[in-house]
């Protein structure tokens, strides 16, 4: 289905967005939604003996029971138990506590190869290689949901066009959902010593349809039978967990208590009476912003008279499309005021991306 069909939806959220994105860092407490994926009739990945909704659930409990011991934390969950939530329930469950965050909780599993390792989704556009079968996986449960066609118009995850298509609506959390998916990176790779998958962008729905800044995790590949041993288990469940949780209280401490985001370096956090969380923030340092302006199957010279007088345009292909982006920025604000000069050139549509360089 096309996408313009669903332009009425679209700008109905942009805006429900712009009059909610701020209540949220208002509230006296801190509040994070925990979503455990699948669950019930959707068991999500099933390889090596490991349930996908299994795992999820039980990582997803851990990190709520840790983070309940702080007084300054309220913890919402989408499910407790084996029962089956559509994904309209999970956002809107979100969106209706007016949380500062949402954090949900997912395996990773490939039909062909044997990948292993850890990783972080926020809401994007990427449409390459393994990572975009991965957002069709996790978009999928919403052909198990009655009445779908009508509940998610226009989002189609199996096709491209609807990929192309959306946009980012978040565009003022994207840089805190950023942040705090490179915070749970850093914590796996460093404390838990796990194969670091990196920071991505992908269409989700889910993500997108949360008005907060948010994170989909992939705890790791339950095909790959090592991982699969290791995250069902007692001490996998138990590390993942912990890991989570301290890049939350961080995030908490960093972001909602009052500290500038943007400027920050190296924090020392403190997760609870008990303990101290270290997250070395290097953002500047890995990730870029640029400004997606058009995407199409012709090939264009990146001179300023194909792009309305823009200077400095790039073009990246992936496989049949050619996508064309206006500046490259380390600063976030910087890359909003390229994306305002391109929206007055006439890209309306444009939108910023965000590339990590490993």
């Amino acid at each position: 289905m096309p996408f313009k069909k669903n332009t009425k939806y679209i700008f109905t959220f942009l805006i429900f967005f712009s009059l909610t994105i701020g209540f949220g860092q208002n509230n006296s407490k801190f509040k994070v939604v925990l979503d455990a994926g699948h669950g019930g009739k959707d068991s999500g990945a099933f390889k090596n003996g490991v349930k996908e909704k299994d795992v999820v659930l039980d990582v997803v409990l851990q990190i709520g029971k840790i983070l309940e011991q702080n007084k300054n934390i309220e913890v919402i969950y989408t499910r407790k138990t084996d029962i089956f939530v559509e994904l309209q329930e999970r956002a809107h469950i979100a969106n209706k506590a007016k949380a500062n965050l949402f954090v949900s909780v997912h395996c990773n599993s490939v039909k062909a190869g044997n990948p292993i390792g850890a990783m972080t989704l926020v809401m994007g556009m990427s449409r390459t290689g393994t990572n975009l079968e991965i957002a069709k996986t996790e978009n999928a449960v919403i052909f198990q949901e009655k009445d779908y066609k009508t509940k998610y118009k226009g989002f189609d995850p199996n096709n491209p066009e609807t990929l192309i298509g959306l946009k980012i609506v978040q565009e003022e959390s994207l840089l805190q959902s950023i942040e705090f998916a490179t915070l749970i990176q850093k914590q796996f790779k460093n404390e838990l010593k796990r194969k670091d998958k990196g920071v991505h962008q992908q269409p989700l729905w889910v993500l997108d349809a949360t008005v907060m800044p948010g994170v989909l995790i992939e705890l790791g590949f339950l095909s790959h039978p090592d991982e699969a041993k290791y995250l069902g288990s007692a001490k996998g469940k138990n590390e993942m967990a912990s890991s989570i949780s301290k890049a939350i209280l961080a995030y908490k401490n960093d972001v909602f208590d009052g500290k500038d985001i943007a400027k920050l370096s190296t924090s020392t956090s403190e997760a609870n009476n008990n303990s101290d969380v270290k997250s070395e923030i290097s953002i500047s340092n890995k990730t870029f912003y640029k400004v997606q302006i058009s995407a199409g199957s012709k090939k264009l010279e990146t001179k300023p008279s194909n792009f309305k007088g823009l200077k400095g345009i790039t073009m990246e292909k992936d496989k049949k499309l050619f996508k064309y982006f206006y500046g490259n920025e380390t600063d976030y604000n910087v890359c909003k005021k390229k994306l305002e000069e391109a929206k007055n050139k006439g890209y309306t549509s444009a939108y910023i991306v965000s590339f990590t360089d490993k």
